[in-house]
């Protein structure tokens, strides 16, 4: 920048870089001192030249893995008549009739395995829609792998592969609070298919809630390149320790540009301990619906700064209500953990497991109270009775359970439950599917019927009709419709 705003002086430039040679000249001659105090030490030794990260990749890299997912799809395959150049010239492509042919589909993430038996943690998204999967270790040896656990609200899976009694290497944990911003770390993964890739940086960032890859939106940031390919893959201090499972990246083009997103250890242990214990994932809940604090709503409130999640409701008996916070409160800290919207409370919370209870500090009416809230499960009631609706309906093809505060939870539902029937999920290719309905959706009546309860919507669509009239509720907002039987 120097050198070119010298070429583009004016012509007097030339006697002032002759003025400045003569002031340095002087300043060489007259300060001698100042000088010899900005010089560099060279390198005094040859390990101070050869510094490398390579003790750390040879420890880490045989525990990280290649992922391979497959499933089979059927798909209509052309009839050789419309093979022919000469229908392919008037008609093109337009026209896909003849028999049902399957068609495969793979897709490549990453891995960790996370106790010398075989146990690997990876994404939900890796393996999510697969029928068989595959595990290729460092050694490129691939075994068979069944999944154990596939959680979608962390975007967390657990496969296991039979090592035949082999010992495997191995990760261990690293807690994820203990990690600063600034501190160095690896990311290691298979990114675009090329082969185990090491990248180095730092932790940009902590705590990011915004995301949107997670139902429990809580990442650790970095700089450490991660691509297409290394989701699932880990990420580990200078110590050889994960402190995260690579599994997101903020880009435009598909490559990194140095944001990546990792989901925190903590998290990671817990659906790992779950898995180990019978598979099922059980998460404490708050009992209390809550709203981030803007700068708006702080101003509002009275709050000296935005932060914090404000309690818009609290379900009466449960672990909010019994430890007393009340409408209006704004929390500040889960066991001493600063929070600065909803999701860090709920990441809090769900990283301490069931059982025990937690700190919190809340503040009502410009004043500072700390409680002790329990660690315990939503409560599902009434049982949920999950079906998949069948016949001739609008509904077929969806699972439906009865709503309670344990499902509410379960698709993070703006509701603490109560009576109705919440759609759980849709199988591809039915009438439930053609209409669109989503997961969460909330019926609320079918023709004259009012629905409250998963028998009460098997009764009402029990049968077949020229017509059905029926609503339902998707998040604050009410739809009817009337299709065809």
């Amino acid at each position: 920048m120097v050198i070119e705003l010298m070429t583009q002086s004016s012509v007097g430039g030339w006697t002032a870089m002759a003025l400045g040679a003569v002031a340095l000249s002087l300043t060489l001659v007259f300060f001698p001192h100042d000088v010899k105090a900005e010089t560099r030490a060279l390198p005094g030794s040859a390990g101070e030249v050869t510094l490398s990260y390579s003790s750390v990749v040879k420890r880490v890299a045989p525990a990280v893995v290649n992922v391979y997912s497959k499933r089979v799809v059927r798909a209509q395959a052309p009839s050789p008549l419309f093979n022919d150049p000469f229908f392919q010239r008037f008609f093109g492509d337009r026209f896909s009739f003849g028999v049902p042919r399957e068609r495969v589909q793979q897709s490549l993430g990453s891995g960790v395995i996370i106790d010398a038996d075989g146990l690997i943690v990876t994404n939900n998204h890796v393996i999510q829609g697969g029928d068989q999967f595959k595990v290729a270790l460092n050694d490129r040896r691939e075994f068979e792998a069944k999944v154990v656990l596939a959680d979608e609200r962390t975007d967390l899976a657990v496969l296991k592969i039979d090592t035949k009694g082999e010992k495997l290497p191995f990760l261990s944990f690293k807690d994820s609070d203990s990690v600063e911003v600034g501190d160095l770390v690896l990311a290691l993964g298979n990114p675009f298919g090329v082969g185990q890739t090491v990248t180095t940086g730092i932790v940009s960032a902590l705590a990011r809630t915004h995301v949107g890859v997670s139902d429990y939106q809580f990442f650790i940031q970095t700089d450490a390149a991660i691509n297409p390919g290394n989701s699932g893959g880990a990420l580990v201090t200078t110590d050889g320790k994960l402190i995260g499972i690579n599994s997101a990246i903020y880009s435009q083009s598909g490559g990194s540009v140095g944001i990546g997103f990792a989901i925190p250890s903590n998290m990671v242990r817990l659906i790992v301990d779950s898995a180990r214990n019978g598979g099922r994932v059980k998460r404490p809940w708050t009992g209390a619906q809550l709203q981030a604090v803007d700068a708006q709503l702080a101003s509002t409130l009275g709050l000296d700064r935005p932060g914090g999640a404000l309690v818009q409701e609290v379900f009466p008996g449960g672990p909010a209500a019994r430890a007393g916070l009340k409408e209006g409160d704004v929390i500040r800290s889960v066991d001493n953990h600063d929070v600065e919207d909803p999701q860090a409370v709920r990441y809090r919370f769900a990283t301490k497991g069931l059982d025990g209870k937690v700190t919190v500090r809340y503040q009502r009416d410009g004043r500072s109270f700390e409680t002790q809230v329990a660690l315990e499960a939503a409560p599902e009631k009434p049982a949920a009775d999950r079906t998949l609706i069948k016949g001739h309906n609008p509904f077929t093809g969806a699972t439906v359970a009865n709503l309670s505060p344990a499902v509410a939870d379960e698709l993070d539902l703006d509701t603490f439950g109560g009576k109705g029937v919440v759609v759980l999920k849709i199988e591809d290719g039915t009438p439930a599917e053609r209409l669109q309905f989503q997961p969460g959706d909330i019926v609320l009546q079918v023709g004259e019927t009012k629905i409250g309860s998963v028998k009460e919507l098997l009764g009402a669509t029990a049968g077949t009709r020229e017509q059905w009239d029926f609503a339902i509720r998707r998040g604050d907002r009410t739809f009817t419709a009337t299709v065809g039987g």
